[in-house]
């Protein structure tokens, strides 16, 4: 039977890669485009790692299992909190072929930590993996357990690079320890696959798109696409298997920062109330400046363990207060929307939620710099997403024009700048390619949905087809399969989690959440 193993490339795009697989630069991608079928996926809004990993996995978008970013936000309740994996709910592309039958092995893909049970291994990554600020985690990440051990001993592993890269200018250790990750990530998951002989295996590349963020297209980021090129080229000698590669969203160079939550204040959308932040500001220190220093000393360790959480949160940063504490530089009572990065918007409740939607899709569309227009399109939530838990996403979605960076920081007093922290900036057009020997070679085909892939791999084992998987089967098979379509595997509802601060504090250390 052919096995099948997935590469995920986090923020993969053809704008990135295309110059270098026209100079040479990466021939195993090149080569595994022209015997298979590739194309351009768009990804579900926002174009970020939360949510749109699982609606890879599932085959849903946002409205599909509730999760619209990093963080939950909830206006009735006045809270922001940070999102794990018990949050999603829905069932994946893993459990329809465990329940078939199929061993499955999933490395290091966001959104899966807490781990759980699957029928396979699972290793969990990406950024909001954590056992404390600034330190990796060494075990309660794998199913089963006793993994994490084997990968202790065997491989040195290790969940996330240290030093970690917070700045455009480390490119020695920094960038050293992301190489090392990435070769870990293909030498695990290869060695996982023969060694449990698994029938299917996923593999994500997170790191790889904090390069694009700090680096762009720069040798840092190139050293990267080589490595990852080479591996393709071993990876794709396996015998008897279909070989995927593709990205949860893309990625573009950073032209504009647009600091949304100023922009709401600013036009009577949002009051503000005094924070510490605004007293220390003044001074000149910020968190970043404070990091730089922390680590040419060697006591970032020291000084994660022992100064208190709250008190590393009173040092302001540059781009202003973000995540939970962003409710309390905002007066509520006076507030009519509140916004995360990259684009949901949520609307306080005690408000006309209708009058002020449109008049504020009306003032967005109005948003501009020396280029042109901010975002493409401005949606209703209702509009962007399909499912049970359409109600409980934001009321407004903008996207952003490619290059543009929707940064929700707070208390920063810009509203519009140049590049800040992110030399790119994350886009829905990522890549998709499918070789091997259920595949046929017809090379490029038209744009696809990312949430095509899940029930496209499913066809490809001859697995039937969840009815709430909401994309469908590509045709790109050499001979059709068949497939019908089944009940979706129930996912039971887990209520409100306690949400761990050691992965916000993750997520803040790597700008998603700063």
């Amino acid at each position: 039977m052919t096995r099948t193993f997935v590469v995920g490339l986090d923020g993969a795009s053809w704008r990135l890669l295309d110059p270098w697989i026209e100079e040479g630069e990466l021939p195993n991608i090149a080569s595994l485009r022209d015997s298979g079928v590739w194309a351009e996926h768009k990804s579900c809004l926002p174009p970020v790692t939360f949510p749109n990993w699982k609606c890879y996995s599932s085959g849903k978008d946002p409205g599909g299992f509730g999760v619209f970013w990093f963080e939950r936000v909830d206006l009735e309740e006045g809270e922001i909190t940070t999102t794990n994996s018990e949050d999603f709910r829905t069932a994946e592309l893993w459990d329809y072929l465990n329940t078939d039958g199929f061993s499955t092995g999933v490395v290091n893909m966001p959104t899966m930590f807490p781990p759980r049970e699957l029928d396979g291994v699972l290793v969990c990554g990406g950024p909001a993996t954590v056992e404390g600020e600034y330190r990796s985690i060494d075990t309660g990440y794998t199913y089963p357990e006793d993994i994490a051990t084997y990968l202790n001993n065997e491989f040195s592993y290790r969940v996330h690079p240290e030093p970690l890269i917070s700045s455009n200018d480390e490119r020695g250790a920094e960038v050293e320890a992301i190489l090392s990750i990435l070769e870990s990530r293909f030498e695990v998951a290869l060695d996982l696959f023969e060694r449990e002989e698994l029938d299917f295996m996923h593999v994500t590349l997170f790191y790889l798109n904090v390069l694009h963020h700090f680096f762009w297209d720069e040798e840092p980021t190139q050293q990267a696409w080589q490595l990852v090129d080479e591996w393709i080229g071993r990876l794709s000698e396996l015998e008897d298997t279909n070989l995927i590669l593709m990205s949860d969203h893309g990625s573009a160079p950073t032209t504009t920062e647009f600091y949304i939550n100023e922009w709401l204040a600013e036009n009577g959308y949002q009051a503000r109330q005094r924070t510490v932040e605004d007293f220390l500001r003044p001074l000149g220190l910020n968190r970043e400046n404070v990091l730089q220093l922390a680590k040419r000393a060697g006591v970032v360790d020291l000084l994660a363990r022992t100064v208190p959480e709250r008190l590393q949160q009173l040092i302001p940063q540059s781009a202003g207060i973000k995540r939970g504490r962003k409710l309390e530089a905002i007066n509520l009572d006076e507030t009519k929307a509140v916004a995360s990065a990259q684009g949901p918007i949520y609307l306080n409740p005690v408000f006309d939620v209708e009058t002020v939607r449109e008049e504020l899709i009306d003032d967005l569309r109005g948003v501009s710099d020396s280029t042109g227009k901010l975002f493409t399109s401005i949606h209703h939530g209702e509009d962007a997403y399909t499912g049970p838990f359409v109600d409980e996403g934001p009321e407004v979605v903008v996207d952003q024009r490619p290059g543009v960076h929707v940064n929700d920081g707070i208390g920063g007093g810009t509203i519009q700048s140049g590049p800040d922290r992110w030399a790119a900036e994350n886009t829905p057009h990522g890549i998709f390619v499918a070789n091997g020997p259920d595949f046929d070679d017809r090379g490029e085909i038209e744009s696809i949905s990312i949430l095509d892939i899940a029930p496209t791999l499913l066809a490809a084992v001859g697995s039937d087809i969840p009815t709430d998987m909401q994309g469908s089967v590509l045709p790109v098979f050499e001979t059709e399969p068949s497939w019908d379509t089944r009940e979706p595997i129930a996912v039971s509802e887990k209520g409100e989690q306690n949400r761990s601060d050691q992965v916000t504090d993750r997520l803040k250390q790597l700008g998603y959440m700063e």
